[in-house]
């Protein structure tokens, strides 16, 4: 009898699953259940989206591409992030075409970090980042943020967590989960703190066009920034592509061209048909996006109105498609509160446990659902609310 516990890697074997898809799971074949849990959009992709990828499938065009991604999208990536955001990335060179924003991640862990080296992960934020660098030896070095900032990475936090063996930032926002972002003058003052040294900072910037109050600013724009960051996106939230699977990295030359490498040798190329299609978005979806995020604010403002109004203080979020109410008045802990309500209410909400430091007392409820679910869960989160007194 063959011994697997003493055959697979240790580190893998440590790292725990996911806290979102367990509750995803759970939902599976509930009759009745509402889902606020997992981050994906409930819009179908625009039908000429979907119309660009059909095509080329009827031309024939399913062979593979460039490693770096096919020279036209990069390019239209290139003019995307100019007009959008005021970046600058040469099509060759410095963008390459990943599956998903996640292989971006990783590729960007893998090549920056030896054994030992911290990594900076603010949390709460997505689960991903500290399993990715443990996987590689390296350390993750959890930085709270706190409500009263409004979920912000402060100077004075990250001063205080740079140690001589801090290699890189991870800057996740638009926040998954909070919502919290980061604007000029916050980011400027993390970047007088990391001017001088030697730290990358990886920016993943998967929500930059779901704000709310403000046009989102990438550090990369800041001055003496744009070296040392690497803007990691995709197209999964931003035009409801999340099973397309195709995201990007940009950055230097140096480091585009090393995680190109790796990117080769473990994926080859990201799905030809997806990047197809994602030109089509890039070059004529700017509409598409103007649609959902109005209608994604409308949903924001809906559910943080109606936890206020059930007595659960909420943080307004002012990017992604999330809120992350405070639920500590229950008594409950945030993994308690998530299994009671999806057991006596059939609605899935994410314990704030799960995104990391900082997350007891708060749950993750997605909005990026219908306006018919998100009153329902209301109603159900009512009576879960009075059941409980």
């Amino acid at each position: 009898m063959m011994d697997y516990s003493k055959l697979m890697c240790r580190r893998v074997q440590d790292i725990q699953p996911s806290g979102i898809r367990k509750y995803f799971d759970l939902l599976q074949g509930m009759e009745g259940g509402i889902s606020l849990g997992i981050g994906e959009p409930d819009f179908p992709t625009p039908w000429h989206i979907r119309d660009a990828g059909i095509f080329s499938l009827e031309k024939g065009f399913t062979k593979y591409t460039p490693n770096a991604g096919l020279s036209d999208l990069r390019g239209a990536i290139s003019r995307y992030l100019k007009r959008r955001f005021d970046l600058s990335y040469a099509p060759v060179g410095q963008i390459l075409v990943t599956v998903g924003g996640s292989e971006g991640l990783d590729l960007a862990f893998r090549c920056l970090l030896e054994p030992g080296d911290e990594v900076i992960i603010p949390t709460p934020s997505f689960v991903c980042y500290s399993p990715l660098v443990s996987m590689l030896h390296g350390v993750p070095v959890m930085v709270e943020t706190k409500a009263e900032n409004e979920f912000r990475l402060t100077p004075e936090e990250l001063r205080a967590a740079i140690t001589p063996r801090t290699k890189a930032l991870v800057l996740p926002f638009p926040n998954n989960p909070t919502g919290g972002i980061m604007g000029r003058e916050a980011l400027e003052a993390l970047g007088a703190v990391l001017r001088g040294t030697d730290i990358m900072v990886i920016s993943d910037e998967i929500y930059a066009e779901l704000t709310y109050s403000q046009r989102h600013v990438s550090i990369a724009n800041l001055p003496d920034m744009y070296e040392r960051t690497v803007v990691v996106n995709g197209f999964s939230k931003a035009y409801s592509m999340t099973g397309w699977r195709l995201g990007y990295v940009c950055g230097p030359k140096p480091l585009i061209s090393a995680m190109t490498k790796l990117h080769q040798y473990a994926i080859m190329s990201a799905p030809t048909t997806s990047q197809y299609a994602a030109i089509e978005a890039l070059d004529q979806g700017d509409g598409d996006i103007e649609a959902m995020r109005d209608e994604y604010d409308g949903r924001r403002r809906f559910l943080v109105d109606g936890f206020r109004k059930l007595g659960l203080s909420c943080f307004e979020p002012l990017g992604a498609f999330y809120t992350f109410p405070c639920i500590k008045s229950t008594g409950l802990t945030s993994e308690e509160f998530c299994d009671q309500f999806l057991a006596q209410q059939r609605v899935a909400v994410i314990p704030g446990t799960a995104f990391g430091p900082g997350g007891e007392g708060y749950v993750r409820a997605c909005y990026a659902a219908s306006m018919h679910d998100l009153d329902e869960a209301l109603k159900r989160l009512e009576k879960f609310l009075n059941n409980l007194h």
